[in-house]
């Protein structure tokens, strides 16, 4: 009951905002000239926002079984795109599957939430996750497979937990992630004009992430965070660390699977890795530093 009344709390402060920022944000693209190569993209990405904005604030609403309802449709549907991007096989789909339902619902449990990232969940998820593996006799790549299911699972399962566990916060999380995804992609349009170090690539994984990215993307989460009212100098740097690291996460992973987009479903965006990349990891340094 207390984080739900936190959650309605910021959510009277969120809301209004984002709606304000969908409706300009709206007319904007409304009005770009045909000339301009992003119109149809902007567009795409505009209407992707205009959907998922109120399903995860209306999710969180519902508080802590909301969080965990929504970490499973998230989880399920990002497990799916993982494992068919790394070629992990059937066994390997049913664990990051099971996990993605069972440790978000474990979060819901009060006598279980203190607990759930202690080390016997970390043992049972490295189990769980080389299981396949091990019952195959993979010889040839037993070890990537295993890796890989344990990765996936911390990656995926585990972060979104924290829509659980954070409580109040997650909302202001993903507000400022949101912001901050803005905020990197007006950087990196405008502030990478002035040339010098900040057009300079952040990492080989991707030459569009430069730091004026960053520094756009350090400005939108820091806007975030403050329309939540919950800013903190440890909260802003875990969530653009997030922003940031998420981003090229997901690039080195595409990368070595060869593909440009985790799937194609999603208008403007690709895949639902390709939205929650920033979330993932922000979700997770955020646990690290509040709970």
């Amino acid at each position: 009951m207390n984080a739900y009344i936190a959650n309605e709390d910021v959510l009277t402060r969120v809301v209004p905002v984002v709606a304000g920022a969908l409706a300009v944000g709206g007319v904007a693209v409304a009005a770009l000239p045909a000339r301009v190569g992003m119109r149809r993209e902007l567009r795409r990405r505009w209407c992707t926002w205009a959907v998922a904005a109120p399903l995860f604030l209306g999710a969180l609403c519902m508080g802590p079984f909301g969080g965990a309802l929504l970490a499973v449709m998230l989880g399920l549907v990002a497990v799916a795109e993982y494992a068919r991007m790394v070629r992990l096989g059937r066994g390997e789909r049913v664990v990051l599957s099971t996990a993605a339902v069972l440790v978000p619902l474990l979060g819901i449990l009060s006598d279980v939430a203190p607990r759930v990232f202690d080390l016997r969940l970390v043992a049972l998820l490295l189990v769980a996750g080389a299981l396949p593996a091990l019952l195959s006799g993979d010889t040839a790549r037993g070890g990537e497979r295993a890796a890989r299911t344990v990765f996936g699972l911390l990656w995926i399962p585990v972060a979104l937990t924290g829509l659980v566990l954070l409580d109040d916060t997650v909302v202001a999380i993903g507000v400022a992630v949101a912001f901050g995804d803005i905020g990197a992609w007006c950087g990196g349009t405008l502030l990478a004009r002035m040339g010098g170090g900040l057009a300079r690539p952040l990492s080989r994984l991707s030459p569009g992430k430069t730091w004026a990215r960053v520094l756009g993307a350090g400005m939108g989460v820091a806007a975030g965070l403050d329309v939540a009212g919950a800013f903190t100098v440890t909260l802003w740097a875990a969530v653009l660390a997030g922003c940031v690291f998420g981003d090229l996460l997901e690039s080195m992973i595409k990368r070595e699977a060869g593909v440009k987009d985790a799937g194609t479903w999603l208008p403007g965006f690709g895949g639902l890795l390709d939205r929650i990349d920033s979330l993932l990891v922000a979700l997770l340094l955020a646990m690290v530093v509040t709970l």
